[in-house]
């Protein structure tokens, strides 16, 4: 089910009960194969009815020792301790997808050419993100991997100049798409493709 790995920062954080139903959760969810509530608490082996095990999972869920910040961070942190050596480089995509209703922002590391999510932010919009949508997921990110030089790559969405000098500022390389049709100029020069 859960690697003792992942139990030793899950018992700090949860309790007895809440670490049990996540383990049955974990093994719910690689049994059904699916992420619906409602499957989910009928085959939760536990002798309540089936909406009160639906509120438990929803009150487990919502847990804020389920946070990003507070649980998942140590996690990456751990494994990329144990995969890449500080100071190495560490590549870092930044992505926008749109799965179903919701309009996530990702930020995940590269390495031995999968990505492992190590961010994510719902966007409340249809659409592209903003500039402060973008900082907001890396700003996090950025401070996990403090100890790493990071190369930050990402789609023609996130071609803006804001987000360019904001991580130029903080001596951060990073491959941007751009567009067929961008051009651009230095001082006093005519426009260039």
């Amino acid at each position: 089910m859960l690697p003792s790995f992942y139990q030793k920062f899950l018992e700090k954080y949860l309790s007895q009960s809440q670490l049990i139903t996540l383990k049955m959760l974990v093994w719910l969810l690689q049994n059904q194969k699916q992420v619906r509530l409602e499957r989910l608490a009928a085959t939760l082996p536990l002798p309540i009815q089936q909406n009160s095990r639906r509120r438990h999972l929803q009150r487990l869920l919502t847990l804020n020792a389920l946070s990003v910040v507070l649980l998942w961070f140590p996690i990456i942190e751990e494994i990329l301790g144990k995969q890449i050596k500080a100071g190495s480089q560490v590549i870092i995509a930044l992505d926008r997808t749109q799965w179903k209703e919701n309009n996530v922002l990702m930020v995940s590391v590269i390495y031995q050419k999968r990505a492992w999510p190590i961010y994510w932010y719902l966007l409340e919009k249809d659409g592209c993100s903003n500039f402060q949508e973008q900082q907001k997921v890396l700003r996090p990110v950025i401070r996990l991997l403090k100890n790493y030089k990071i190369v930050i790559i990402g789609d023609r969405e996130f071609h803006s100049i804001e987000l360019a000098e904001w991580l130029h500022r903080k001596n951060l390389s990073f491959v941007f798409r751009q567009k067929k049709d961008t051009t651009f100029r230095e001082k006093r020069q005519k426009f260039q493709p």
